[in-house]
């Protein structure tokens, strides 16, 4: 393959040609877009991965994690607002690295955000499961384990076969598939009642919760390190990594330029608003959790849950007639938006996946089908119904627990390449008509760098090694080595998943490029 050839970019005036000639329909103004960045952020790392983050690595200080992890997505935000500003296309991140570092680039970071967002969506529907399993039980439904739990588990490290299939979860994401189908309009109206019932329930769970808290649950505020990442600053770090997985979605705003109603104003009110709410949420949220149950206590599925058993109000309790039994009706309620919320979670994860395929089908880079709008409800209605089909599957097979670490490694190379992008065009296009500007250029971008490739990529790969090799790294750089279980599971997935996306591109991007059919 020719150097020049896998290098050969698109120029900015492609782009905005393409953004004048798109057929998809624009609907969505700033409230919608800051809603549809608020249903992609406030789910599964909230609900979910939470409490396993301060119970296995930075105990109370969780909440410091979560502002090393918002500085990152801060400064990675400013640096999509300006791009998506001045170059408002649906392919997002894959579109910018087109421009700035060309093809082969651009080809990574979409298979990037397939792992960021299909994958996402596909484990995000394992623990939208449990809540739904959970919720249905309250009311006296018993859902089979034969239906609700993945085929794959992981035990200790190794993946077992079961006999379950997540028939539930892969319900959950054809529903979310047929409406998108329907029209882009439509999702984003369901998904912003959605967004409103997540935020009342987390509101109502902090408000109440200050009530209940104990500052001994607080102390030690940093527990001492026990080798390497568990606790102490090390586990601030990699707790930091882990709830990066908490903030995956903001950037699914701008996949949304291609319908947004003026996206040089809006796509970065979406992307700024949406981000600067949910940092505030989360962590207020962690305050309160680790403040209502000891820290220890919080490595569960679901955490939330846990620390609202442990308030138990009584107002909250009431009876059925005939002494048939109780319910919490706080407990109802904290269920009821973890559902709702994991919901939108997948709605806007598989929109914006299959945005990013609409824009890699429209260069030549991917199957054409993925590509084709319907003239009736002017969305890629096929490739929409593919991705959901295989997003389905993934979620009916795998555990939650398996990928989040992948997912987050991606997101995070992506958006250091997202913020080396914007230098780029500054250098390179100097005089381009910017709607929004990064401020404090370059140090914003530069700042976004360091973050997303030492602070995040740096403790997940040091982790994933480790594990591969049943050796800890870290303990041994710095003196204290600890116990480390034998995982080769997701260093593994990784390289199959880099290699299979070589092939594609080898063996049918390559040779369908349409930016190359025309030079």
């Amino acid at each position: 393959m020719p150097q020049g050839r896998l290098l050969a970019k698109k120029s900015v005036a492609q782009i905005q040609q393409e953004f004048a000639q798109t057929d998809l329909r624009r609907s969505l103004g700033p409230l919608n877009l800051v809603s549809l960045g608020i249903g992609a952020i406030i789910g599964a790392g909230i609900f979910v991965m939470t409490g396993n983050a301060a119970a296995n690595f930075a105990g109370p200080a969780v909440v410091l994690s979560f502002v090393i992890a918002g500085f990152a997505c801060g400064f990675a935000g400013l640096c999509y607002a300006e791009l998506a500003s001045t170059m408002p296309v649906s392919g997002s991140a894959y579109s910018y690295a087109y421009v700035t570092l060309g093809e082969v680039f651009a080809w990574v970071m979409g298979w990037l955000l397939l792992l960021e967002y299909g994958v996402a969506a596909s484990t995000v529907a394992a623990g939208w499961t449990g809540y739904v399993v959970s919720l249905l039980r309250d009311f006296g439904i018993h859902v089979p384990v034969t239906i609700s739990q993945s085929t794959l588990q992981l035990q200790s490290g190794v993946l077992h076969s079961t006999d379950g299939f997540n028939l539930v979860g892969a319900l959950g994401l054809l529903a979310v598939t047929g409406l998108l189908v329907v029209g882009v309009r439509e999702s984003a109206q369901v998904n912003n009642v959605i967004v409103a019932i997540k935020v009342t329930v987390l509101v109502a769970f902090i408000a109440i919760g200050v009530t209940y808290l104990n500052p001994d649950n607080w102390s030690p505020f940093v527990p001492e390190n026990e080798g390497g990442f568990r606790y102490g600053w090390q586990g601030i770090l990699r707790a930091a990594s882990i709830i990066f997985f908490a903030y995956v979605g903001f950037e699914a705003v701008s996949t949304a330029a291609g319908e947004a109603h003026n996206p040089h104003r809006d796509i970065p009110i979406g992307i700024l608003g949406s981000l600067a709410v949910c940092t505030v949420i989360y962590m207020l949220v962690s305050i309160v959790m680790t403040g209502v149950v000891p820290f220890g206590k919080l490595g569960v599925p679901d955490p939330i849950a846990v620390a609202v058993d442990k308030m138990n109000p009584s107002w909250a309790i009431v009876g059925f007639p005939n002494d048939t039994g109780s319910v919490n009706l706080f407990s109802l309620l904290i269920k009821v938006g973890a559902f709702t919320g994991l919901s939108s979670v997948m709605l806007v994860l598989c929109y914006a996946q299959t945005r990013v395929f609409y824009q890699m089908a429209k260069d030549g880079l991917i199957w054409g089908v993925f590509g084709r709008v319907n003239e009736r409800f002017k969305t890629p209605a096929v490739g929409t119904i593919l991705l959901g089909v295989v997003i389905a599957i993934a979620a009916s097979l795998l555990p939650l627990g398996v990928l989040g670490d992948l997912v987050s490694l991606g997101t995070a190379l992506a958006f250091a390449i997202v913020c080396g992008s914007v230098i780029y065009l500054r250098r390179h296009n100097p005089t381009l008509t910017r709607p929004f500007e990064v401020p404090f250029y370059p140090w914003t971008p530069i700042l976004g760098i360091f973050f997303c490739v030492v602070l995040m990529m740096g403790p997940i790969l040091l982790d994933i090694v480790s594990k591969a090799l049943g050796i800890d790294l870290l303990g041994v750089l710095i003196g204290k080595p600890g116990h480390v279980e034998h995982d080769p599971i997701a260093l593994g997935i990784l390289g199959t998943y880099a290699f299979v996306g070589v092939l594609i591109y080898g063996l049918y991007g390559y040779h369908h490029s349409k930016l190359a059919q025309r030079d």
